[in-house]
């Protein structure tokens, strides 16, 4: 039987032509007022998975 996609994941992850998978940063939903502008921009920038959790995340999403 074919796996399926984690239907959470496909829509938190992409993956690059390069084989990384890219992934947005947290801390950017609520109570934004204590951190500070470079804070707020940095977080609005995009990351990529750390190579501990490629693994996981390469499962779920049936790569």
């Amino acid at each position: 039987m074919k796996q399926k996609t984690h239907s959470g994941a496909k829509k938190r992850f992409q993956v690059k032509k390069s084989g990384k998978i890219k992934r947005k940063q947290q801390g950017m939903r609520h109570i934004l007022s204590k951190h500070s502008s470079k804070k707020k921009r940095q977080l609005g920038k995009t990351a990529y998975v750390d190579p501990a959790n490629e693994y996981q995340i390469s499962r779920q999403l049936v790569i």
